[in-house]
């Protein structure tokens, strides 16, 4: 047993010897090539860049990143190449193979290998190789978007041994894009070239595009045909991809749109009300938004990914308030006198901007995304980002529950019943000035929790509200006013065709055409899409 345990320590002994052995034998061989980097000429240092490349070995790859980063000088006494950090007046020095330090260098005994951008582009190019052969999957996939950006044909060979082995689909995609790119880039056959059009037709993006206009240009014969039947394949494919692409980005305005309107469709269908202070309800909700994040920032850290979950009652509460006591202290007075109305809310309006530059300032106020709510994936050709995912099923959410509310409650019943004939919902008991002031409470809420999503997506500041005013009576006039299906509708469709006006006419003459299709609209149906019924309504 002992004879077999010190086999087995001997074993371990020469295995570490070897590599030990076997690494340095790397190492010595790698270093003269390295050190030839001294030389200083910006040709030869391309030469030798591409000859550390060659090797395939790894080892290489912190040289070449302190190249390419401007940190890799030579000593000039024996021209021995080192990563250098400058420390006061001397550097640092480290050895470009082993990692190691090797003592430190005053600044006129070391001098600074120069590069420029080409040999930036150079280099990427050849760390991209370096890591074709990584074991992490996403290095691979980043030194193949490399090369593929490069379009370096030296690269051909490098991707054809890592095809040879590359096990993971998606890797193997981006490596087989990349080879094609370098082969139009090459010399070989038009066989060759033939078949990397066709990859880059299936692959059918904005790069691939690119390549192949620069293909069919420079091109004749069959290539010239191939490439631009995969230029006009692309384009199709595109411009259906950019269609889907406005429709979410249609369908994304008209979800914030929703928000900012629902509330408004209430108030204005039940009362008749036109509040110019409606965009100040949704301001007051991101402020409130701006307070939870700067609390929990100070003093619950790890509660700021459920900010959001937080700031909703609470912003539902402070609009919704705000909202009851500007109609119990100034619009019962005024119903029946619309003018009055008008101008009392829009003085309110200004107020409540006024208050909020005394208290917070006139500048914008940060409020940041949970992590739940950033970043972006793709889908097909289209980007979809977190946070207007997130604001779109939020829409529908606070939708559906209004819609619940307001049909399986007894405050929805007595709600309907008022905007439906307030005379009748009086005579039958119903309290008709606590229902007004309940909706407009209800009206405000929604909009305050409005204003929470917004604050993920636009700039907090006093005039926030402002934006969407106008957007939100077009919405609900368009709609059908007090109908929530008709602002659902409404809000979509205006959003959508914005988003289809805009790369054509802007984003100021889209709204203007919009705005003129509305009055159209409502010259031959002037109660919008969905017009309320009742004896009061169609009186």
């Amino acid at each position: 047993m002992s004879l077999l345990k010190s086999f087995l320590v001997l074993l371990c002994l020469l295995t570490g010897f070897s590599a030990s052995a076997s690494a340095q034998s790397d190492a010595e061989t790698l270093r003269p090539l390295i050190n030839e980097l001294a030389k200083g000429k910006y040709k030869e240092t391309e030469q030798q860049i591409g000859a550390l490349a060659a090797t395939g070995d790894p080892a290489v790859a912190p040289a070449l990143e302190a190249l390419g980063a401007g940190s890799l000088y030579y000593r000039k006494s024996d021209n021995l190449v080192f990563i250098a950090e400058k420390d006061g007046k001397s550097f640092n020095l480290t050895d470009p193979l082993t990692l190691e330090s090797t003592g430190t260098a005053g600044k006129r005994e070391v001098k600074k290998i120069k590069v420029n951008n080409k040999l930036r582009r150079v280099i990427r190019a050849a760390l991209g190789s370096l890591t074709l052969q990584a074991v992490d999957p996403a290095v691979r996939m980043t030194a193949a978007q490399s090369i593929f950006k490069a379009q370096d044909p030296e690269k051909i060979e490098a991707l054809d041994v890592a095809l040879d082995t590359e096990t993971d689909e998606t890797v193997r995609t981006v490596m087989e894009q990349a080879r094609a790119a370098a082969i139009l880039n090459s010399d070989l056959d038009d066989a060759d070239k033939l078949a990397a059009v066709e990859t880059l037709t299936e692959m059918g993006n904005r790069d691939a595009l690119s390549l192949l206009i620069n293909v069919e240009a420079r091109s004749e014969g069959a290539l010239k045909t191939a490439a631009a039947s995969g230029v006009t394949k692309i384009q199709k494919s595109m411009a259906t991809w950019d269609a889907a692409q406005n429709v979410w980005y249609g369908l994304s305005l008209g979800s914030v749109l929703l928000l900012a309107a629902i509330g408004l469709a209430i108030t204005f269908g039940v009362m008749g009300v036109i509040n110019m202070a409606h965009g100040e309800m949704v301001m007051i909700g991101a402020y409130v938004t701006f307070v939870v994040q700067e609390l929990i920032r100070t003093s619950a850290p790890g509660l700021f990914e459920y900010s959001l979950f937080i700031a909703l009652p609470l912003a539902f509460l402070a609009s919704g308030c705000v909202g009851i006591a500007i109609e119990r202290g100034v619009i019962r007075w005024l119903y029946g006198r619309p003018l009055e109305t008008l101008l009392a809310t829009w003085g309110i309006s200004l107020i409540l901007q006024q208050a909020v530059r005394s208290i917070f300032g006139p500048t914008n106020r940060e409020v940041g995304n949970p992590d739940w709510m950033s970043g972006a994936f793709e889908l097909g050709q289209m980007t979809i980002t977190y946070n207007r995912m997130w604001i779109i099923l939020f829409a529908f959410l606070v939708f559906a529950g209004l819609l619940l509310v307001l049909k399986k409650t007894p405050f929805g019943l007595y709600t309907r019943a008022v905007t439906q004939n307030r005379r009748m919902a009086a005579s039958m008991g119903i309290r008709t000035p606590w229902i007004d002031a309940l909706t407009f409470g209800l009206g405000s809420g929604i909009a305050g929790i409005a204003g929470v999503a917004l604050s993920q997506i636009d700039n907090v500041s006093p005039n926030l509200g402002q934006g969407y005013i106008i957007d939100s009576f077009m919405v609900v006039v368009f709609g059908g006013v007090g109908n929530l299906w008709g602002t659902l509708v409404g809000a979509m469709t205006l959003g959508v065709v914005n988003k289809f006006l805009e790369p054509y006419a802007g984003a100021v003459l889209a709204k203007i055409l919009v705005l003129v299709f509305i009055i159209l609209f409502i010259q031959k149906r002037p109660r919008g899409l969905f017009a309320l019924k009742g004896r009061a309504v169609e009186a």
